[in-house]
């Protein structure tokens, strides 16, 4: 049957088409649909593990079980799961295991645009790079069966144009592989120093096998046309190539981008006058093409930096493409902006407020950096909020102590910001940790995390007590504050800071978003009492403007917290 399928979907598809059983994930942009698309499959057991190292590790634990098993990560949670990763290579796999990690080039919704391809290079792992929806759906099949055949995990590299545009796949039912029984292994899966240097070797083997699969494999294709150039690419830049071109110049499209062929590509380009690549971000193709010795051209037309597009090759090319009309330029600026009603703004008002240094993290909460509250100092990666805090507070002593904190998610506190508060009772800084816990992860699109009381399929799970857990890693002070009352969130935040000794601030109020949370009467502004102060204007609420000099209240965006009734002081808020 055909449908019409994003490519999130499609990998969803691919694994509850190739059998797979088990699918662990920590939830990130590009990536979070291809598990919660496989959890609508009864047959495969899907969670939100709490980070990508849990989630690849589960996947290692189910695969030794004889299971088809699959975890999903984008290209920054990679770097969680490097650990396993490298290992995991060496002993290999039972049952099939896929990697799933999504690209985001141009940086959409991360902190950086890392090139996994890196990874797959450096942990001799086989990756595989479709370039749209059908592709996606049988890469994934692919995948397993390669993982089975060569004894390893297999990437599936998607990025955030593939991951999010659609186009038609061909589904077809789901065929479950013959059980492979677990068999007690010790020098495959122990790896001590003297299993791992036998295993070594068969890696470096692995590889050699893999190449030679890829000189004949359909995955890699020609397309012959002119001979006057051809182009070498993979991925979504395969169809901006063909946007662009069509069928007038020969194409050499990579599927598998680890290990790359040899001959394949030799025999490629001395069917062609000139050589060119086009890729996204790093020159990974470029390098191996010109370590067989063939001139090519590469990065001297395509930026390291960024997305490509049809436009950008066109151009690249000396070519002209239809452009469509420009917008109006006089369109206003839509700037990122925490919602109105916000959980998080109250206790961000008032940091900044008291002026504090406040070293941030990942997550919506990551907002509170613009303008007007400007309440960030740095935000690094997941964690790294607690742990930069306790470096913060080593290095700058009583002066820094009683004016700084870190903030983190409910979410992200569980994904890596537990071992920094570890850390910091454990070595003893008088650092304040300010726990932001709308009982959601909110940046990703309202996943539960361990903290919620809810699985992925919204049952009933056990539910992590956030200031048990604080006292038990050593925090004696753990205060729970409602961040829509400013004047108890000063209270307390002044109350921990002048303590000398770590403590730990639970500012609690569900996402406004949720389903759960109902949105009261929205508020309005007595003009006759409104002395345009713009006090209100301090909290960078997006329902809050200015009008005729006067404050204005959007009744389609208001859900009346209040927080903004306890800034005026003329009690011009109702």
């Amino acid at each position: 049957m055909k449908e019409l399928l994003i490519g999130n979907a499609a990998v969803a598809r691919g694994l509850y088409e190739a059998g797979c059983s088990i699918v662990s994930s920590y939830p990130g942009t590009p990536s979070t649909e291809i598990t919660e698309f496989a959890a609508k499959y009864d047959e495969i057991y899907c969670e939100w593990a709490p980070n990508e190292k849990v989630a690849m590790e589960v996947a290692f634990g189910a695969s030794v079980r004889g299971k088809r098993t699959c975890c999903c990560m984008k290209h920054v949670g990679l770097n969680v799961a490097a650990d396993p990763l490298f290992t995991l290579s060496y002993t290999g796999v039972n049952g099939g295991l896929v990697i799933c990690v999504a690209d985001d080039p141009g940086m959409h919704s991360s902190q950086n645009e890392q090139d996994s391809r890196h990874y797959a290079k450096a942990s001799k792992v086989p990756m595989l790079e479709p370039s749209d929806s059908k592709e996606a759906l049988e890469f994934t099949k692919l995948a397993f069966e390669l993982s089975e055949e060569f004894d390893t995990p297999v990437f599936i590299k998607m990025c955030t144009r593939v991951a999010h545009s659609q186009s038609i796949v061909e589904t077809s039912e789901r065929v479950l592989p013959e059980d492979k029984p677990y068999e007690k292994n010790p020098q495959k899966y122990i790896m001590v120093p003297a299993n791992a240097k036998l295993r070594h070797p068969i890696v470096e083997e692995r590889t050699r096998k893999l190449t030679s699969y890829a000189e004949t494999a359909d995955i890699n294709r020609e397309e012959y046309a002119d001979s006057e150039f051809g182009i070498i690419t993979t991925g979504t830049c395969y169809q901006y190539v063909k946007e662009v071109f069509a069928d007038s110049v020969s194409v050499l499209k990579l599927g598998m981008i680890n290990p790359m062929p040899v001959e394949r590509i030799k025999s490629f380009a001395q069917k062609v006058q000139k050589v060119y690549i086009v890729e996204e971000l790093d020159g990974i193709i470029e390098t191996h093409v010109k370590s067989l010795g063939i001139d090519c051209v590469g990065k001297e037309l395509f930026s390291e930096i960024g997305e490509l597009s049809q436009l950008a090759v066109a151009t690249a090319f000396g070519l002209d493409m239809p452009r469509f009309a420009s917008v109006d330029t006089n369109v206003p600026a839509r700037p990122p902006v925490m919602c109105a009603g916000c959980p998080h703004r109250g206790m961000y008002y008032t940091l900044a407020k008291n002026k504090i240094t406040v070293l941030g993290d990942i997550g919506c909460y990551t907002l509170g950096a613009m303008p007007p509250l400007n309440a960030l100092d740095t935000t690094l990666c997941m964690g790294a909020s607690v742990s930069g805090l306790h470096g913060y507070n080593k290095a700058g002593g009583k002066e820094t102590e009683g004016k700084t904190v870190c903030v983190i998610g409910d979410s992200t506190f569980m994904h890596s910001g537990i071992t920094g508060l570890v850390n910091i009772a454990y070595n003893a800084t008088n650092s304040t940790v300010i726990i932001l816990d709308n009982s959601i992860t909110g940046m990703t699109g309202h996943q539960q995390n361990p903290t919620t009381g809810y699985n992925i399929k919204g049952d009933p799970a056990a539910k992590v007590d956030l200031e048990t857990l604080c006292r038990a890693v050593g925090i004696q002070s753990v205060r729970v504050v409602d961040p829509y009352n400013l004047s108890e969130c000063d209270t307390v935040l002044k109350e921990e800071l002048a303590k000398e000794e770590p403590s730990v601030i639970i500012s609690r109020r569900p996402c406004v978003l949720l389903k759960s949370v109902k949105a009261k009467p929205a508020l309005v502004v007595s003009k006759d009492d409104c002395k345009s102060c713009k006090m209100c204007m301090k909290l960078g609420c997006p329902a809050i403007s200015m009008h005729n000099s006067k404050a204005d209240i959007d009744a389609t965006l208001c859900v009346g917290c209040a927080v903004c009734t306890q800034m005026c002081k003329f009690d011009a808020i109702k």
